[in-house]
Formats: structure tokens, sequence, C-alpha cells
């Protein structure tokens, strides 16, 4: 499987899950995909360079959410 057949995959599962749980960190999306937190950052940064999440920053939290 090519690289961004491997990141776009994993795109979509970050994707399904933060259209089923809304706003997440990392690590939750980690646990809700079965991904591993290094592959959560590939697919956030796939998302965003499509302008598909939003980051939220809250106190000591960084949060992902789908655009609107």
């Amino acid at each position: 499987m090519k690289p961004e057949e491997i990141f776009g995959v994993n795109a979509g599962k970050v994707w399904h899950a933060l259209k089923e749980k809304g706003a997440l960190t990392a690590r939750e999306i980690a646990k809700e995909t079965g991904l591993k937190v290094t592959e959560v950052y590939g697919a956030l940064g796939w998302l965003g360079r499509e302008g598909k999440i939003e980051i939220i920053k809250e106190k000591k939290k960084v949060l992902y959410r789908l655009t609107e």
C-alpha cells in the first residue's frame, strides 16, 4: 500500500470518530479508532491540509473537531 493510501485510510477513520463523538484529544481518537497516536497525528495532518478539522486549546488539552 502506498503512503498516501495509508494516510487517507487513517484520515477516514479519524474523520468518522470525530463525526460520531465530537471534539477529542489525539489519545481519545487513538482509542476510538485503534490507531497508534503517531498514526492519528498523520491523519490529523491530512485532514488539516484539507481544511476539515479545527484545533481547540482548552487549558492543558488540545482537542480536534470537524469544521462546520
